[in-house]
């Protein structure tokens, strides 16, 4: 599907897609679990290879009509072999943490998923587990999917960098519980998007599992069980909320209000601050959940990412909209999600007028030099692109056609839906 938007004024109430973070650790909490449930789910092609996975290793999850709640029957710590190969689709959190709970199981288990799953870096995690005592072995040879993964991993330490993937350490921390004797994880290099980690120690507290910051990591013990009484609630999703609130800052008729914005771990929260040191008028009412943002004269700041990757494309459309340059630095592993997205947006934003300077560990947008103009741009087969994309063409001149724009299904869905009921002039096409 293609996407064509025309400049726009949008405004009114809108609500952001709940955590895909969140949801895809608790679908596998409740899978590690004897049953629970997960209420307010997203339900996205990223989060339906997690459901795929727990299914494969014996647990089972039946979905609402609605899609307001899963109800989750577990594996109770004790992953089967899967009875054919798990296919993560395009789902980086997918593989990572089922990579890990495949390690539990006595016989092998074989990940893969699409081209650009299969290009992605799993080697830190392989050597991981095989510190352990498990087999994680790249079909390839090179670090990538297809993997094959088994072993029956009882615990131990293990010494993992940090800069690669903060979903590493997720991934030992979720299994870990349920091994015999716990897993330490001991970190070679400062860790980046350490928010994610904080976001797996909020939510395993919620299913009971007991796992710590230590002075060279993360510890947690093993023999513990998941158990979850009361439905988990997913929270709402920052990550989704940027582009909203992006939204309102650069093209807002009068205000746009973000339902569901309650304070939790997540990183990607920093949103608010970015917006607020570029000059936009926000504000964020944290007991009704509620953020209001207003068209607002934008001016570049410089912005460290090294927390927030997925934050990249959002600040990056920001700054071709301010006034001045907008420097995000520490951004080198931004380059290794769905896709290079630090070159997607240069690319892409420079055929729309942006003058943009990249390095390999820096994005600075000359939004003095910009003049924003539609064209047709391509999405990168990644939902972040097209959304922020997305964005950038509510406030160029003329139309801007996104191309294979219905990849916002990985993580938001109802983008699309959302940003015409706000007031986005779009069109959609099929292909």
């Amino acid at each position: 599907m293609d996407v064509e938007l025309t400049q726009s004024r949008v405004g009114g109430r809108a609500r952001a897609p709940p955590s895909k973070s969140y949801t895809h650790r608790a679908i596998l909490a409740a899978g590690y679990s004897d049953g629970a449930v997960v209420a307010d789910p997203l339900v996205s092609a990223d989060t339906r290879a997690t459901m795929r996975a727990v299914r494969a290793f014996g647990g089972a999850v039946d979905r609402a009509d609605d899609d307001r709640r899963l109800d989750v029957d577990g594996f109770d710590g004790r992953p089967t072999v899967p009875d054919d190969v798990i296919d993560c689709a395009n789902s980086g959190t997918t593989m990572r943490i089922v990579t890990a709970c495949a390690a539990l199981a006595d016989g092998l288990t074989v990940l893969t998923g699409d081209e650009s799953l299969r290009s992605r870096p799993q080697g830190p995690l392989l050597d991981a587990i095989q510190q352990l005592g498990g087999r994680a072995e790249s079909t390839r040879g090179n670090g990538q999917a297809p993997l094959v993964v088994g072993g029956g991993v009882d615990g131990g330490t293990a010494s993992i960098p940090g800069d690669v993937s903060s979903q590493y350490i997720t991934a030992l921390l979720m299994a870990g519980a349920v091994t015999e004797d716990g897993i330490s994880i001991d970190l070679e290099t400062e860790l980046k998007s350490a928010p994610y980690v904080d976001i797996t120690l909020e939510l395993l507290a919620a299913f009971g599992i007991d796992a710590s910051e230590t002075e060279s990591g993360y510890r947690v013990p093993g023999g513990q069980q998941y158990e979850r009484a009361d439905p988990y609630p997913v929270p709402g999703d920052f990550s989704s909320m940027s582009y909203l609130l992006a939204a309102g800052a650069v093209a807002a008729a009068d205000e746009v209000v973000v339902e569901g914005a309650q304070p939790s771990a997540q990183g990607d929260s920093a949103i608010v601050d970015v917006l607020e040191r570029m000059g936009a008028d926000i504000s964020w009412d944290r007991g009704a959940g509620e953020i209001t943002v207003r068209r607002s004269a934008l001016s570049g700041i410089e912005v460290d990412v090294g927390d927030t990757p997925d934050l990249l494309p959002t600040i990056a459309v920001l700054g071709a909209v301010a006034d001045g340059d907008t420097r995000i630095v520490n951004c080198e592993h931004v380059r290794y999600k769905e896709t290079d997205r630090v070159s997607a947006m240069a690319t892409e934003l420079a055929k729309m007028g942006v003058s943009v300077s990249e390095s390999q560990d820096t994005l600075t947008i000359h939004g003095g030099d910009t003049r924003l103009q539609g064209a047709t741009v391509a999405g990168h087969d990644d939902h972040r692109i097209v959304m922020s994309l997305a964005i950038a063409g509510l406030v160029a001149k003329g139309t801007t056609t996104i191309e294979d724009a219905d990849h916002v299904d990985v993580s938001f869905p109802a983008f699309f839906d959302v940003l015409y009921d706000l007031g986005a002039e779009l069109e959609r096409h099929e292909r």
